[in-house]
């Protein structure tokens, strides 16, 4: 048993399950004298049902996973290329891809028995774009390991493809409308960070109540096995008072049997004695009637 295997069978469960599966693994590892990878089991913290969406997706979907990682570097490479036309193809590819798999993550969720919010598909949704954006979100989703889902990021790459053609407008219009022209982006900005922060707000909210939730059926797990424990110890004292009883009726029984033999042989022994007396009594007494027959006869012969 290692952390990433566990790992790997714990994040592919559903959130309902994952933290009694956790907690036997955590007792297997701890059973099996590795105390440190009990406790690293014990910290992986249960996925919210957005990001075990996000995670189902990775591991039923492969191809598609690798066709968003490919859009990712394509779109990353136009972004640093300042590449306004490719950026406007493959932004537009974008928004298809991420909706299309976020809609195909519900539908998953679905079949195994959970259906997503439309908030928990848009967090779905902001993890594929912030897969796209960042290579290193890209990899970290791909592992299909979340416990939460991504921060969309800010700017990229739809702020990235109005660049080009703003700074274009800015050289031909007015020095007014460029000013109300960036003031409307920095507006739209500054309303964009304020809705990530909200989601990223809810979304750790959401985390703390599957986190306090996960808490809770743990220590209700170790209740149960509490009890179970004890159901097992009361069974075994019962058997064992069982035994004990069981015992010593045959103690008693071989008692008296001990006795009887006892006072068998004590019997038997005054028997022996009474006979090894007779024969004794009937020896002498044949020998004295022979001793007088012998007498005799000397007797007749004189």
């Amino acid at each position: 048993m290692d952390l990433d295997a566990v790992a790997d069978e714990l994040y592919a469960l559903a959130p309902g399950d994952f933290t009694a599966v956790r907690g036997e693994r955590a007792k297997a590892a701890r059973a099996a004298g590795d105390r440190e990878l009990a406790e690293q089991i014990r910290r992986l913290p249960r996925p919210t049902l957005a990001a075990w969406a996000s995670n189902l997706l990775v591991r039923e979907e492969p191809d598609e996973v690798q066709r968003l990682l490919r859009l990712g570097e394509g779109l990353r490479q136009a972004h640093q290329d300042l590449d306004g036309d490719q950026l406007r193809e493959l932004s537009a590819q974008q928004h298809q891809v991420t909706f299309a798999l976020a809609r195909q993550a519900g539908q998953l969720t679905a079949r195994a028995g959970q259906r997503l919010s439309d908030d928990m598909r848009q967090q779905v949704q902001d993890t594929l774009h912030a897969a796209l954006a960042d290579p290193e979100a890209a990899e970290q989703w791909a592992r299909g390991r979340l416990a939460k889902p991504l921060a969309a990021p800010t700017g990229f790459p739809a702020l990235s493809v109005q660049r080009a053609p703003a700074a274009a407008a800015r050289r031909t219009r007015p020095a007014g409308e460029a000013a109300a022209l960036n003031a409307e982006s920095a507006r739209r900005r500054e309303q964009q960070e304020r809705l990530e922060r909200a989601r990223r707000q809810a979304a750790d909210a959401e985390q703390e109540l599957h986190d306090r939730e996960g808490e809770l059926a743990a220590a209700q797990e170790e209740q149960r096995r509490a009890e179970e424990d004890q159901e097992l110890a009361e069974q075994r004292v019962t058997d064992l008072s069982q035994q004990l009883q069981d015992a010593e009726r045959e103690q008693q029984r071989t008692r008296e049997a001990a006795r009887k033999g006892h006072d068998h042989v004590r019997a038997v022994d005054r028997t022996v004695r009474e006979a090894r007396r007779r024969a004794t009594e009937t020896a002498a007494h044949a020998q004295e009637l022979a001793e007088q027959s012998r007498h005799q006869a000397k007797k007749g012969r004189g």
